[in-house]
């Protein structure tokens, strides 16, 4: 009868850890899956806003060049033209 009753108290010690171990690994699971969400926006919005510089810097580029590209005839080669002279004679 003894040995019933520690077997018994054995075997609730033993549900008792195992029970406690799904807890953990419920815990540890539930953990990395927000880990895995977390880092999965914070890389789309690191890659969204990289995206939205390259953009912007194209766009400004373009800008600047078109508007060199517009005035070239009436500003950029008479400025050169000038400068190129005044080293020459000046």
């Amino acid at each position: 009868m003894e040995e019933l009753k520690t077997k018994a108290e054995n075997l609730t010690e033993h549900i008792s850890d195992l029970m406690d171990s799904y807890y953990k690994l419920a815990a540890v699971t539930a953990t990395e899956k927000a880990t895995d969400i977390g880092s999965g926006i914070l890389g789309a919005v690191v890659i969204s806003v990289l995206g939205f510089f390259i953009v912007f810097v194209s766009a400004f580029f373009l800008l600047v060049m078109v508007i060199l590209f517009a005035i070239r005839k009436n500003i950029v080669f008479p400025f050169f033209r000038n400068s190129i002279l005044r080293k020459i004679y000046g």
